[in-house]
């Protein structure tokens, strides 16, 4: 929901620009401010005629990572899919002179539908639960379709050797975040749990999946959709700011990991988990409670057959494991920001002692791959 402006910027500045150069747009404009959370400040506009769009830029002040908090790329990507079936909010116009309100910004379509947090998808009936979730998937489907030369987007990323360079950051990251001492208790942060075993497998070129390169999302979930607002369909794709040419199955493990991370947890409450993706024959599943969710195996079954390739069940074995990897990587990461106090908050503290469980539930996973493997050399 779109509240109070937290972050000011100049409106009168915004608005001549907009008279100037944007037709679309027609001030004065009033502004709302999206949620806590957003890593790119996001506005609502509304214009002298009721229309409404969505500002997003850069965060003021200088930023840590020139990688980071790319509105560019966003622009981009969503612009050239623009022409596709692939939905996405109509891009209006981007602006790369920062003396207008500070930073790049982009203006786009505003989506009037619904977000869901909750990828169980309380509160609807079990046909529609079956159909959001088909949607979902589909949607997915048809962005990994796109060949990123036919719409322009073929400078967009590497298109190949992604796991690779994936494997290299976050082993890279493991070392380094391992490092940061907390500032009132002088304790390391300290490295994950078979950190270096996991760089190991996951570097051994024969053990990975076939080496793919589509459009890939990079944070593709269900809380990042725009549902319409009476129908079972996906009206629009949003945060795309670490998008790129990308290996397919990273997007679709982030997408079903409610399932694998619900059912490889060894105690709860954990993040991301949620007893209603339980295999129902378990006594702590909800599953029963939400008619209509798909499995884990529905859920990739329909993938394929919209992605158009079937997925060898030690590729996605091997993927998933990577996928909690990480995770564990990314909490270790907030751990690391949390220990020196650039980020104080509790939730931070919270998500950082996560790392070690997402690090021993991604064993777990690579130990699995890992017998998949066996078995195939095997036949």
């Amino acid at each position: 929901m779109a509240g109070e402006v937290r972050q000011l910027i100049d409106q009168a500045s915004l608005e001549r620009y907009l008279e100037k150069n944007v037709p679309e747009v027609k001030p004065p404009l009033q502004l709302k401010q999206f949620g806590f959370g957003q890593s790119n400040p996001t506005y609502q506009v509304t214009d002298s005629t009721g229309q409404r769009f969505v500002l997003r830029k850069k965060p003021p002040g200088q930023l840590l990572s020139k990688t980071a908090h790319r509105v560019d790329r966003e622009y981009r990507v969503i612009h050239a899919l623009e022409k596709t079936d692939v939905p996405v909010p109509k891009a209006i116009c981007m602006c790369n002179d920062e003396t207008v309100i500070g930073t790049q910004f982009y203006i786009m379509e505003f989506l009037d539908g619904r977000t869901i947090q909750n990828p169980s998808f309380p509160g609807v009936s079990a046909e529609e639960r079956t159909e959001m979730w088909k949607d979902a998937i589909r949607t997915l489907g048809k962005l990994h379709r796109v060949r990123p030369k036919d719409v322009g987007l073929e400078s967009f990323g590497k298109p190949t050797g992604f796991y690779d360079r994936q494997i290299k950051t976050f082993g890279s990251l493991g070392e380094s975040q391992a490092a940061a001492k907390d500032e009132e208790t002088g304790q390391v942060v300290g490295k994950l749990p078979h950190c270096d075993e996991f760089v190991q497998f996951f570097s051994e070129s024969n053990g990975q999946p076939k080496d793919r390169g589509v459009l890939f999302h990079g944070d593709y979930k269900i809380d990042n959709l725009v549902f319409h607002k009476t129908e079972p369909k996906v009206i629009g794709i949003l945060d795309w700011e670490i998008s790129t040419v990308g290996h397919p199955l990273a997007d679709l493990t982030n997408l079903i990991q409610p399932w694998t991370i619900s059912n490889a947890t060894p105690s709860w409450p954990r993040i991301h988990a949620d007893p209603a993706f339980v295999n129902p024959n378990r006594s702590d599943s909800t599953n029963k409670d939400f008619p209509g969710l798909p499995t884990r195996e529905e859920a990739v079954r329909w993938y394929a057959e919209t992605a158009g390739y079937d997925i060898p069940e030690v590729e996605l074995a091997w993927a998933s494991a990577f996928a909690l990897f990480r995770d564990s990587i990314i909490f270790q990461g907030i751990a690391a920001r949390y220990a020196v106090r650039q980020a104080s908050n509790e939730k931070a503290k919270q998500y950082g002692e996560e790392r070690i469980p997402f690090a021993e539930m991604g064993w777990i996973m690579v130990e699995d791959a890992k017998a998949k493997q066996n078995s195939q050399s095997k036949l």
